[in-house]
């Protein structure tokens, strides 16, 4: 598969998230993480130009808006570390921001700057959905060592190659990990079923898993940042609450 040459803000961009990701690592092996969050984007080709941007725009000021950005910061709480990669067909997931730990606004301003200079690059028309769950697993473990592990997948259609989410079983690298879904609402990427309301069941059905996994749900990809605040919300700001206490040892088992 050919590629586009990269940009110089997608490189700048790419510098800028290996090097948070080296000081992250670095700070949460001594200070602690109390989060890590990996986001998964779907860019499968029901997915278009216009909508890829409001998916990365949308998510860039996500986490930058107030309430976001206060609970990820809060005071005396330890830092979340924050991972987003992109997906579509069985060999394609696109690291666009290397594991980062937002420990002050500078480093969450320049992971919403990477996402916005992020440049779409050639992707495979299909939707592998259950092989991202996979590889987020995957991702996860790659992640500092953190007191809880979620991932976040965002999708506008059902699985149509590759394994299936129901496929995975008992797939042992998804142990401990809490997976939440937001599910987009188009006419064209709903998937099979008898309306757009069954992609939000499968998805409560098959994707989501752990303590408390939730799905919500976005009203097209207009109403993808409004959605992706509000889940981000319901993630981060309780384990805000209560951050002084001792933390459990290492990663839920």
């Amino acid at each position: 598969m050919s590629r586009s040459t990269p940009s110089r803000a997608f490189l700048a961009a790419s510098a800028f998230s290996l090097a948070s990701s080296l000081a992250g690592l670095a700070a949460a092996q001594e200070d602690g993480c109390r989060q890590a969050l990996a986001l998964a984007l779907d860019v499968s080709g029901s997915v278009d130009a216009a909508e890829y941007r409001l998916q990365l725009d949308g998510l860039a000021a996500a986490l930058t808006a107030p309430e976001v950005s206060a609970a990820l910061l809060a005071p005396g709480a330890a830092p979340v570390a924050l991972n987003v990669f992109e997906w579509s067909g069985p060999t394609y997931q696109q690291t666009l921001v290397d594991w980062t730990l937002v420990t002050d606004a500078a480093v969450l301003g320049s992971v919403a700057g990477a996402l916005r200079a992020t440049e779409r690059q050639p992707a495979p028309p299909s939707t592998a959905l259950g092989t991202a769950m996979a590889v987020g697993a995957q991702v996860l473990e790659q992640a500092p060592d953190c007191w809880s592990a979620t991932l976040d997948i965002s999708g506008d259609g059902k699985s149509n190659t590759g394994p299936r989410p129901q496929d995975l079983g008992n797939l042992a690298a998804l142990d401990g990990i809490t997976i939440n879904g937001l599910v987009v609402m188009t006419i064209d990427g709903m998937g099979e079923g008898p309306g757009p309301e069954d992609l939000v069941s499968y998805y409560e059905t098959l994707v989501i898993r752990g303590p408390d996994a939730f799905v919500e749900t976005a009203d097209g990809f207009e109403d993808y940042e409004r959605t992706m605040r509000r889940k981000l919300l319901r993630e981060i700001k309780a384990l805000a609450v209560g951050a002084l206490d001792t933390p459990p040892s290492g990663k839920p088992q």
